[in-house]
C-alpha cells in the first residue's frame, strides 16, 4: 500500500494565530467568542487552560477579555465590547478582515451586498454584520437569483467556499438581471490552493482520507473536492474512527487535512495504520516512501517543531519526517541569534520557508517575503490595483512578475483599442488589476490595465459633465465674469472661466479692430468679460472684451469741442467729400465744399488717401457719431476769387465753356409780382427796378 500525503495541510496561518494566542493568554477572564475552531480536542485543551468558550455577548462580563477568532464577526461586537469596556484580542484571519473591508465600504456606498457562501457559517453571519444583516447569501448555482434584479451589487466569498462552486454561482449571476455585478473573488489563497491539491490527489489515489472536524467548513469542503474525482473517499474527525480494514485492499491512498486540523492528528492516524496494518508496509517503509520523493519545493511553507538548539543553528523535525534538519542561525528571525532562547522553547512549532532542495534548507527571516506575498495577493484578489515592469511579450499579450508570480496581460487588456506594437511595452510600468489567479500548473496572475484606463475615463468624463452642469447652471447672458487666457489662435482667445473654455472672438476684442489677439491678450493673465452667448447643447460659450471697454466716441466729448483743430489722415475719399480719422474709431467729414475756396470738381484734385492734413472742428455730435471739419477754414480767405464758369455740354456730346449768365431785368411791377407768385420770392420790386434801370 502506497500512501500519499498532501503538501498542504494543517493549521493555516489564520487558524495558527487564533489557537497559539488561545494557549498562551492568560486565561484569567478571558473569553473566546465561539469555537476557536472546528476541532474538538483543540477546543478541549483551551478549555482545560481555563479560558472559556461563549456563543453570546451577554455572557462575557464588563471588563472581561475577548479572544475574537479567525472567522470574525459583525460590526457591532466591536461597538458591544467598546461601551462594556471588554477588551478584544483579534484573531480574525487577514483575509476574512478584508471581505469586511469591502462589504463596509460597498454598503456604505449604497450597493447591494452579495455573498457566496453557507448562511449559518460563522464567517458568514460575521460578515452579514458589516451591512446590517441585509446581504443575500447564496450557496448554489440553482439559488433564485431574480431578487438582484436591477441592483447594483457587490460580489465577495465565504474565504473557505469551494471554488468549482463559487465559479458557477458567478457564471448565473452574470446572467441574472442585475444592474450592475462588481465581484471580489475573495476565496482565500490557502484554500484554493489546498483544494488544487485534493482534486489533483484524489485523481490518482484509489481511496482519500480527509482528516479533520465534522463541523469544519474547509474540510468539508475538500471532501467534496476529493469525492468528485474519487469513489472512495473517507471522512475522519480523529483517529479514533479510522477502520483500517476499509482502505487496506486499496493500493494508493491518500491522506488530506483541513486548515483547522493539527499535525499531531494527522500522525495519530499514520502511527494507528502502522500498527494495525498486517501487509508488509511499515510506517518506516511509508516514511521511506515518503522521503524518497520530492517532498517540498522551494518556496513552500511549513511548520516545524522545534528540538534542540546550538551555537551554529536550531535542529527542527518537519512533518511526517523522523530526521532533524537544521535551521541555520543566520536564517533565524532575530536581531541576535541566542541558542539558549530556543533550547527554552523545546517542542514549540515555528513556521519557515523553503529556500533550496537536495538538501533541504530552511528559513525564518524568509519567510516574511512570502507572507507579504500572501497579503499582497489578498489585496489584489480583493480588486487593489498594482503595479509592474513588462519584462516580455508574446503574440498574445504582454508578460512580468510579481514575486513568484508571472503576469500576464492579454493583448486586449493592455488599454482601449487594438495594441499593434507589443515591444514598445518592454521596460515600461504597468498599472493593473487582477482578473484571474491561476495556480494548477504554475502560479500565473491574469491582469488588465485596459479597466483601470477605463474606469479613470468614466470618472474624468462624470466628473466633466458635472461641472459642464454647474457650469451653465450659473452662467447668463450679460454676466461679467473673470477669465484666465489660456491659448490664442488667428481667430481668438480661449479663455478659462471657472475652469469652462469659453471663445473670445478676435472681433470682439477691441472696438477700433486688431490684426492679432496677442495686441490685446496675454496668455496667462486675468481679464474681465462680458458673457455674449450661450448654446449649451454645443457646450459652447462666446464672451467679448471690448463690450467692457468704454468706446471712442464716449471719451470724444471730453477731448475734442467745435472750433479744435486737429491732425488726421485722409482715409477714404467720395464724391461729396473725404473722410479723416482723427485717431482710431473717430473719423470726421471734409465736405467737398470745406476742402479749398476755390470751386472742386471732385476732392481728389486736392487730397489723396493717406494724406495728412490738419483741419477744424465745425460741428461735433458724440451722440451720432458725427464730426464735420474745414480744411479751408485754416487758409485765408483769397481776396478776389473768379468764380470758373461750368462747362455745359453741347448737343453734339462735347462741352463748352458755359457763357456767363445775364442778369434777369424786370420791366414792369406786374412782371415783378408774377415772378414772386410763381416762386420767385424774396425779391423787391425796388432792387428788380434798379437792376433794370
Amino acid at each position: 500500500m502506497e500512501f500519499v500525503i498532501a503538501k498542504h495541510g494543517g493549521f493555516c496561518r489564520g487558524v495558527r494565530k487564533a489557537v497559539d494566542t488561545a494557549m498562551s493568554i492568560d486565561p484569567e477572564n478571558t473569553y473566546v467568542f465561539g469555537e476557536i475552531i472546528h476541532n474538538p480536542e483543540v477546543v478541549q485543551s483551551i478549555a482545560a487552560r481555563g479560558v472559556e468558550t461563549v456563543e453570546e455577548l451577554s455572557l462575557v462580563p464588563d471588563g472581561a477579555t475577548l479572544i475574537i477568532r479567525s472567522h470574525g464577526v459583525g460590526k457591532g461586537v466591536y461597538e458591544y465590547c467598546r461601551t462594556h469596556g471588554i477588551t478584544i484580542v483579534d484573531c480574525t484571519c487577514e483575509f476574512v478582515k478584508r471581505t469586511q473591508t469591502i462589504i463596509d465600504e460597498a454598503y456604505r456606498k449604497g450597493k447591494t451586498i452579495v455573498v457566496i457562501g453557507e448562511e449559518t457559517h460563522p464567517e458568514v453571519i460575521g460578515l452579514q454584520g458589516w451591512c446590517e444583516g441585509k446581504g443575500y447569501i447564496f450557496s448554489s448555482d440553482k439559488d433564485d437569483f431574480s431578487v438582484l434584479e436591477g441592483k447594483n451589487c457587490v460580489v465577495v466569498a465565504q474565504t473557505t467556499f469551494s471554488v468549482g462552486k463559487f465559479e458557477k454561482i458567478i457564471k448565473n449571476l452574470s446572467n441574472s438581471q442585475a444592474k450592475t455585478l462588481e465581484v471580489f473573488r475573495t476565496i482565500c489563497y490557502t484554500t484554493i490552493e489546498r483544494q488544487n491539491e485534493a482534486r489533483e490527489l484524489s485523481q490518482k489515489c484509489d481511496a482519500v482520507l480527509v482528516i479533520g472536524g465534522l463541523n469544519s467548513s474547509n474540510t468539508n469542503k475538500l471532501f467534496d473536492v476529493c469525492a468528485e474525482h474519487c469513489l472512495n473517499v473517507i471522512r475522519l474527525s480523529s483517529v479514533v474512527e479510522l477502520d483500517y480494514k476499509t482502505i487496506k485492499n486499496f493500493k494508493k491512498v491518500g491522506i488530506v487535512t483541513g486548515a483547522s486540523t493539527p499535525n499531531a492528528q494527522t500522525q495519530e492516524v499514520l502511527l494507528k495504520m502502522e500498527m494495525e496494518t498486517e501487509a508488509k508496509a511499515t510506517m518506516a517503509e511509508v516514511v521511506a516512501n515518503m522521503d524518497s520523493q520530492p517532498k517540498f519545493k522551494k518556496g513552500q511553507l511549513i511548520t516545524a517543531t522545534i528540538s534542540s538548539a546550538d551555537d551554529t543553528g536550531v535542529a527542527v523535525l518537519l512533518p511526517l519526517a523522523k530526521k532533524e534538519v537544521i535551521l541555520d542561525k543566520d536564517e533565524v528571525d532575530c536581531e541576535v541569534y541566542n541558542k539558549d532562547d530556543f533550547n527554552a522553547r523545546l517542542g514549540e512549532e515555528i513556521e519557515l520557508m523553503v529556500v533550496a532542495i537536495n538538501p533541504v534548507k530552511l528559513s525564518q527571516k524568509q519567510i516574511k517575503k512570502i507572507k507579504e506575498e500572501e497579503a499582497m495577493l489578498a489585496d489584489i484578489q480583493a480588486g487593489k490595483e498594482f503595479e509592474v515592469v513588462c519584462t516580455g511579450f508574446n503574440k498574445g499579450g504582454l508578460t512580468s512578475e510579481l514575486g513568484s508570480y508571472t503576469v500576464f496581460v492579454p493583448a486586449r487588456e493592455i488599454r482601449m483599442g487594438f495594441v499593434k506594437e507589443l515591444e514598445k511595452y518592454v521596460g515600461k510600468k504597468l498599472r493593473l488589476r487582477m482578473i484571474e489567479v491561476k495556480t494548477e500548473r504554475r502560479k500565473e496572475i491574469i491582469a488588465s490595465q485596459r479597466v483601470i484606463l477605463e474606469e479613470e475615463r468614466a470618472a474624468r468624463d462624470a466628473a466633466k459633465a458635472a461641472k459642464e452642469a454647474e457650469f451653465f447652471a450659473s452662467i447668463h447672458v450679460d454676466d461679467v465674469v473673470e477669465g484666465k487666457v489660456e491659448r490664442v489662435t488667428a481667430f481668438g482667445a480661449f479663455v478659462s472661466v471657472n475652469g469652462f473654455d469659453c471663445l473670445a472672438h478676435i472681433s470682439d476684442l477691441s472696438w477700433t479692430g486688431v490684426k492679432s489677439v496677442s495686441d490685446v491678450l496675454e496668455i496667462g493673465q486675468k481679464y474681465q468679460f462680458k458673457v455674449l452667448k450661450i448654446d449649451e447643447e454645443n457646450k459652447k460659450v462666446s464672451i467679448g472684451y471690448k463690450q467692457l471697454q468704454p468706446q471712442p466716441w464716449e471719451l470724444a466729448a471730453e477731448k475734442y469741442a467745435e472750433g479744435d483743430v486737429i491732425h488726421g489722415k485722409v482715409v477714404r475719399i467720395v464724391p461729396f467729400g473725404a473722410f479723416v480719422e482723427v485717431e482710431k474709431g473717430i473719423d470726421g467729414l471734409v465736405h467737398v465744399s470745406q476742402i479749398s475756396h476755390e470751386f472742386l470738381e471732385n476732392p481728389t484734385t486736392a487730397l489723396t488717401i493717406g494724406q495728412e492734413i490738419d483741419a477744424k472742428i465745425l460741428k461735433l455730435d458724440c451722440a451720432e457719431k458725427k464730426m464735420t471739419l474745414s480744411i479751408k477754414a485754416l487758409e485765408p480767405k483769397p481776396e478776389n476769387v473768379e468764380r470758373k464758369p461750368r462747362a455745359a455740354k453741347a448737343e453734339d456730346g462735347e462741352t463748352k465753356e458755359r457763357a456767363p449768365r445775364k442778369p434777369r431785368v424786370a420791366k414792369s411791377e406786374d412782371e415783378v409780382t408774377e415772378w414772386n407768385e410763381g416762386g420767385l420770392g424774396g425779391v423787391s420790386i425796388a432792387d428788380l427796378l434798379n437792376k433794370n434801370s
